[in-house]
């Protein structure tokens, strides 16, 4: 996490009329020794840097030409989108989109950093990631799909109904850095309920260890496992209180005959899980269904 930018060196080097190449990723903890950023720390560093320097804007170099509508490996027909606001962007790299990290995009939110992503390697505008102001009129629409593959699902049957059980749960998994999403929990019946949520499948044998203890210490009856999932989101500012968003993602999905394991709601963005071998054909149905 980063604390704090000192740029009076860079400041001294620039008003001397030199070129200053700073090494990204990397930086210096409270007891003066090297540490790293962690991923997207490169990101990171660059917006960091520009909000310390007071900068106009901060432009990100990367191998594609910007942000698009979908991922154009999986549909040939995604749009490069010139404007997209920041808690859009947010959603789509939550959600899986990797061009920006969103730790990175955080930042720039917070202190109003404009981002100008574009290609190293072909001319052009690229994106910008912009306030919400700025594009008032892309508010409530779609304004892209996302996709995470390599998703596990993680079910606690039998779980006592009281307070502090979800606590009890998610503590331990955040104690061992393991991130959850997309979070269910069925209605009690009789004293228990069900909770499910999902992890990275990287995450997945370890989270399921804990969980076992856990589903112990609670009182819980087991905890299921399940691989082989992906996550699918659209996103655009609004949408949540759009009538007929949901209910085209739905049925984009339905026409297709991929069956939805889970969802869940933001104000920006409704993620469904599937099956990973549909997700291919669930990009390109709902890029066709919302006329992206």
């Amino acid at each position: 996490r980063v604390v704090g930018v000192t740029p009076a060196r860079i400041e001294r080097e620039l008003a001397a009329g030199r070129v200053v190449v700073v090494a990204g990723f990397q930086g210096m903890g409270d007891e003066m020794e090297v540490t790293t950023l962690g991923r997207g720390g490169s990101d990171t560093t660059a917006v960091a840097l520009a909000v310390a320097l007071k900068a106009q804007a901060c432009e990100i170099f990367t191998d594609v030409r910007g942000i698009y509508t979908a991922d154009p490996r999986f549909t040939p027909s995604a749009r490069l989108l010139r404007r997209i606001a920041y808690p859009e962007m947010l959603e789509l790299a939550s959600a899986g989109a990797r061009v920006m990290h969103p730790r990175a995009i955080e930042i720039a939110e917070a202190f109003s950093m404009e981002l100008h992503v574009r290609s190293s390697f072909h001319a052009g505008p690229g994106t910008i990631i912009c306030a919400e102001e700025a594009i008032m009129e892309e508010r409530n629409r779609v304004r892209g799909i996302a996709h995470e593959e390599h998703v596990a699902r993680l079910s606690v049957v039998g779980v006592p109904d009281r307070p502090g059980i979800a606590a009890a749960i998610f503590a331990p998994l955040a104690e061992a850095d393991i991130a959850a999403d997309v979070i269910v929990q069925t209605a009690s019946h009789e004293g228990v309920t069900d909770m499910s949520f999902t992890v990275s499948s990287t995450d997945g044998r370890q989270a399921e260890r804990i969980l076992a203890g856990v589903a112990r210490d609670i009182g819980a009856r087991t905890v299921l496992a399940q691989n082989g999932l992906a996550k699918v989101a659209v996103v655009g500012s609004g949408i949540r209180g759009q009538p007929g968003v949901a209910a085209t993602m739905f049925r984009a999905l339905s026409d297709r005959g991929i069956n939805i394991e889970m969802i869940s709601t933001s104000e920006v963005r409704i993620t469904c899980i599937i099956h990973a071998d549909r997700v291919k054909e669930a990009v390109a149905a709902l890029h066709e269904a919302f006329k992206l």
